[in-house]
This record gives C-alpha cells, sequence and structure tokens, in this order.
C-alpha cells in the first residue's frame, strides 16, 4: 500500500483527489496538509507536515505557489518523493525543484491530465512536419473565476512546440494593438474565460486551404486528480531525479 500526503487537501482539487483516491486499491491518503485544517474525511490534516505522524511514501502537492517552500523543504528533509501538481510556479521555483531532484524523485507536470499529455505529443508531431507551410494558434477556454491568462496549460503547449522547432517562434497575445499582417515566425496565444468551462484547449495548424485542429476539453476536474494519483504510484519506488508524463505516457 502507497501512503500518500495530500498538500492543499482542503481546497478543490484536493476534495476532488480525495474522492477519487478510493478508485485505486495500491494507494490510500493517510494524511493531508492544509492551512485549514477542518476535517471532512477520513485522515487526519495538519497545518504544518511536520506534525505528521503517519507513515509516508509519497506527497502530492496540489495546493498554491505560497506553499511551495514549505512542503518541498518537508519533503527534501524527509526524503520524501513529491509529485508537484500545483501550477503557476515561478522560475526560481522550478529551478529549485529542478535541484531537489538530485537528492530525491521529482514528478512535475504542467498539466496532470493524461489527455493534454498526450495531446503535446501530438502537436509536437504535427508542428514539426507542418511548421514551415502552417500557421499555429492556441485558444483555451476556463470558467470565470480563473485569474491568469492565459492558462499555464497554454504556455505548457507553446514552450513544447517552440523547443521541438529549436525556440524560433515568439509569442503574440493580442492583436487588436498589433496593426500588421502575421509574422511566420509567431505561435499566437488566446484566452477565453466564461461560465463553468472546465478547460478547453485548441490548437490550430491553419495552412493554405486546409485546417488542422487538434483538441482536448476537460468535462471534470476528476481527470487532474486521475492524473496525480497514477503519477504517485510511478514515483513512489524511483530512484532520485526528475519525471514527468512523457515517463508515465511511455510505459
Amino acid at each position: 500500500m502507497i501512503n500518500i500526503l495530500l498538500s492543499g487537501c482542503n481546497g478543490n482539487m484536493g476534495h476532488v483527489i480525495t474522492s477519487v483516491s478510493d478508485k485505486f486499491q495500491q494507494l490510500k491518503i493517510a494524511a493531508g496538509y492544509d492551512i485549514n485544517t477542518e476535517k471532512y474525511c477520513y485522515y487526519n490534516i495538519y497545518d504544518n507536515p511536520e506534525k505528521c505522524t503517519e507513515k509516508l511514501d509519497v506527497c502530492i502537492d496540489f495546493s498554491h505557489p505560497a506553499a511551495f517552500g514549505i512542503i518541498l523543504g518537508y519533503c527534501k528533509s524527509n526524503k520524501i518523493p513529491l509529485v508537484m501538481a500545483t501550477t503557476g510556479l515561478s522560475k526560481e521555483q522550478l529551478m529549485e525543484l529542478e535541484n531537489a531532484s538530485s537528492n530525491m524523485p521529482v514528478f512535475f507536470s504542467a498539466n496532470m491530465s493524461l489527455g493534454i499529455n498526450m495531446l503535446v505529443r501530438l502537436v509536437k508531431q504535427a508542428a514539426k512536419k507542418l511548421h514551415e507551410n502552417f500557421d499555429i494558434e492556441i485558444i483555451e477556454k476556463h470558467h470565470n473565476q480563473k485569474i491568469d491568462a492565459p492558462s499555464g496549460t497554454a504556455f505548457y503547449i507553446a514552450n513544447s512546440i517552440n523547443e521541438e522547432l529549436d525556440q524560433k517562434y515568439q509569442y503574440v497575445f493580442d492583436r487588436h494593438s498589433y496593426r500588421k499582417k502575421r509574422a511566420k515566425d509567431e505561435i499566437g496565444i488566446h484566452a477565453v474565460r466564461g461560465g463553468t468551462i472546465a478547460g478547453e484547449h485548441s490548437v490550430i495548424f491553419a495552412g493554405n486551404d486546409e485546417i488542422l485542429e487538434i483538441n482536448h476539453s476537460a468535462i471534470s476536474k476528476e481527470i487532474f486528480a486521475i492524473g496525480a494519483l497514477k503519477a504517485a504510484i510511478y514515483l513512489h519506488d524511483k530512484k532520485p531525479g526528475m519525471y514527468s508524463m512523457d515517463d508515465l505516457l511511455a510505459l
């Protein structure tokens, strides 16, 4: 049995992960960490991970960048593998995560959906074959409560394309004041906010007289919870290093 510490357990995603976890016979959430310690489930919730007395095999962090230092420090000092599912991390925090992976297993993905990560794989292949004759645009849609725009996943897709194409492209976010023809070295990134859209991402390859579009729609937040729990199962017996959805999908 893999015992999990769930960081951010009282947040929206924490609740979803808790409800989904009973579908996985090989793991259980042994304890939770959150600034809100109101208990709503079967495991103990602590306002400081150092207070945990439970045996722990893996930590899943699905919280907020403000909690990054606390949870990373705890996992480093206790040598607990860490699945970092929190988005919006700074470049400095990502560097800290990379440095920590030399002494402990770390799993990081900008999006925990298996489908989104498969989309990225497909989009990279398409970009490599089509970029000379096709323009590339990314459209992302999310609910009206999402603060950041464009989404971290939109950047993840764009960065993956750009890495495949030797960083040749610049990102254009707003064309209303951009009074000139579209350049070939652009990737347009566009954000839509409204209603309760869980998350939609489209990558458009627009050529002469033909359009290829690759889409992903998230119907609920459960897909991100399932991805995080699968990552925890994958990570718990790994050697120190940085792991990603590419490693998980390669199985």
